[in-house]
């Protein structure tokens, strides 16, 4: 007999882990990590430890970009099992990498790409890899208006930027043809600025024109002047120029090579004056490129003096005020490598954007976007059309706007380097999350924005408007998730379109739980002439679950009830197993026994329409009487 009970307790115990994970399936399906994870976890103490639980718990922190959690079980399920899915080394790599810990995450990426195929090794790994260079040269997916700039002309333009709606960029255009940089033969670069004009057709799109550009006086010698980066209040620029004299005569070293140097300007009624150089030049090396950070306390610049990697390197400084600066930092081998990066920017998201002849390139210089800043360690070629199999350089971006500027002498330009401008196309994923009893915003509500593969992009907490707001790429599909405690999650599949600047409006409904002295569920199934737990069931339960533990001092009764059709003890005794069949699974959930104070089958006995013994009805009629009830005592 104690073997019988004995048996009897395992299988139960194994019957719950199957549900559990089944369970947790669905959840994950649905983008709820959290709950999928407390169950996967509940399941792995119960005994599951399986690659499928391993993995699914590995993917529910790394798609929250929990990159502990997720390396501690990528670890567990690539070390418990040799068959593991090769995806899985790469996640795993990324994961130790985004933890610093490089050298682990090196052995591991190697694994992944040993078992790949060419196509599908990851970028940066394999410089003979023809398919990587056909992937970035595709613009398929990529939604992106670039402009060559009426501006342009037949010699060197570039370094477009713009300011509170004064575009400033460096060009040839009117310097004295006796002056030549004998470089490319061309005039030395000088620094103009045009007011920028916008106008919007009959469809709301905006077009710019940049007329009576003029040369930004008293910072440009007759040597080059170039790369402007300025303050938010608009008051300092910092550009480049070539080593000059104080009476502006170009000045070399030993070798008769002149260096370039960062130089500011301020803004004096509307003019750039009292020009001062950085003290972090010096005439034995570059100093050039400056970019400013959002907060403009620190300058990025490029320069190729001692302590770099390569060619030229990204570096950065301190701006302390008073025309103080520190001690000049390389960004280091995260983004400096052997050749040459260059041209950084920094946007408000603080993505730090450069150019480098490294890394995987489509020749020559390439656009790269980097994490670095964020405590990232990854570096992303942009791809075309961004890049070409020329120079392609001097990018910014406003990233609110999704609109900014790039230099390139690729084919099909005006002249030898050319201003292109951009416009990424997006639409704005708007709405508001209610009550969906009383429409009711529902404040402090969490909207979650997450992409085709399951990962969370972005997460918001709605105020008292209930109102929230996503920035979406076009032709994309997403889902948007709104859930809050005592309240079912409402999930909606979006599809972007090709109209860019497209609002799509997104309402989310979230289903309140509690009804009165009820907790409302849907319809809680169970198979016919059966009392076991469904995978339906469980996901259903789970919101019992999640109540209860969210309010510790609730007890709860549990009713269960049939239709009319079979005998009326049948029914009875049916009903009273599924009862307890639920209550079970709520106590196996980790709830305390003594807070379900009932479990109790009612049968036929408790209708709520007329469909009794002999009374014709529909299926529908019948199925509103199968139902299971959960009262609460919460005050």
């Amino acid at each position: 007999m104690k073997k019988n009970i004995i048996f009897a307790i395992l299988a139960l115990s194994s019957t719950f882990i199957f549900a559990q994970k089944k369970v947790a399936d669905k959840f994950f399906k649905n983008y709820a990590y959290v709950k999928a994870s407390d169950l996967y976890e509940e399941a792995v103490k119960k005994g599951d430890s399986s690659a499928h639980v391993l993995t699914r718990l590995g993917d529910c922190y790394y798609n929250n970009s929990n990159s502990e959690k997720a390396s501690i079980w990528y670890g567990e399920a690539i070390k418990k099992y040799d068959d593991v899915d090769p995806i899985y080394f790469y996640k795993y790599a990324q994961s130790l990498r985004s933890l610093g810990q490089y050298e682990d995450a090196v052995v591991y990426l190697e694994k992944f790409n040993a078992v790949q195929s060419n196509e599908d090794r990851i970028d940066g790994t394999d410089f003979t890899n023809v398919a990587l260079y056909e992937k970035l040269k595709s613009t398929e997916g990529v939604y992106v208006d670039l402009l060559n700039l009426p501006i342009n002309t037949k010699n060197s333009d570039f370094g477009g930027f713009e300011n509170e709606g004064t575009f400033y960029f460096a060009s040839t255009s009117k310097k004295n043809r006796e002056d030549l940089y004998a470089w490319n033969n061309e005039p030395y670069l000088d620094i103009y600025q045009s007011q920028i004009s916008e106008s919007s057709d009959n469809e709301g799109v905006t077009d710019y024109s940049y007329p009576n550009y003029i040369k930004a006086e008293d910072i440009n010698t007759k040597y080059h002047e170039a790369s402007v980066a300025i303050t938010k209040d608009g008051k300092t620029m910092y550009f480049t120029r070539d080593n000059v004299s104080n009476n502006k005569k170009l000045k070399a070293d030993k070798k008769g090579t002149a260096h370039l140097k960062i130089y500011k300007a301020t803004l004096v009624d509307s003019t750039w004056q009292d020009v001062k150089e950085l003290s972090i030049n010096d005439r034995v090396f570059s100093t050039g490129h400056p970019a400013l950070s959002p907060d403009n306390k620190t300058l990025y610049f490029a320069s190729d003096r001692e302590g770099g990697f390569g060619q030229t390197d990204i570096w950065k400084v301190a701006i302390l005020g008073d025309d103080n600066y520190g001690f000049p930092v390389n960004l280091g081998a995260a983004v400096n490598t052997s050749g040459k990066e260059m041209f950084p920017f920094v946007d408000e998201e603080e993505t730090l954007y450069f150019s480098s002849d490294s890394y995987i390139n489509l020749g020559f210089l390439d656009i790269f976007k980097s994490n670095i800043l964020k405590g990232g360690t990854t570096v992303e070629n942009l791809g075309a059309p961004f890049n070409s199999g020329y120079d392609d350089f001097a990018f910014n971006i406003n990233a609110e706007k999704g609109r900014g500027y790039l230099s390139s002498n690729r084919e099909g330009g005006m002249g030898s380097d050319d201003i292109y401008s951009f416009e990424i196309c997006y639409q704005l994923i708007k709405g508001t999350v209610r009550d969906s009893k009383t429409a009711l915003p529902l404040a402090l509500s969490t909207v979650q924005l997450i992409d085709e593969t399951g990962k969370v992009i972005e997460e918001t907490m709605v105020g008292e408007d209930g109102m929230y707001a996503f920035r979406v790429r076009c032709n994309a599909t997403v889902n948007v998730l709104g859930s809050k405690d005592d309240y079912k999650d409402d999930l909606q599949v979006v599809n972007t379109t090709l109209a860019n600047g497209s609002e799509l409006m997104v309402d989310l409904n979230l289903t309140p739980l509690f009804d009165g002295s009820l907790i409302k569920l849907d319809p809680i199934f169970f198979d016919f002439d059966k009392w076991d737990i469904r995978t339906e069931a469980a996901y259903e339960l789970e919101n019992i679950v999640g109540v209860m533990r969210k309010h510790p001092e609730m007890n709860i009764d549990i009713e269960s009830h049939t239709d009319s059709r079979g005998p009326d003890n049948y029914n009875l005794t049916l009903s009273d197993k599924r009862a307890k069949s639920t209550r079970d699974y709520i106590i196996s959930r980790g709830i305390d026994a003594s807070r379900i104070k009932s479990a109790i089958g009612y049968g036929e006995t408790q209708l709520i329409n007329k469909c009794s013994n002999g009374v014709k009805c529909t299926k529908e009629q019948h199925q509103a009487n199968r139902r299971s009830v959960f009262k609460h005592d919460l005050k």
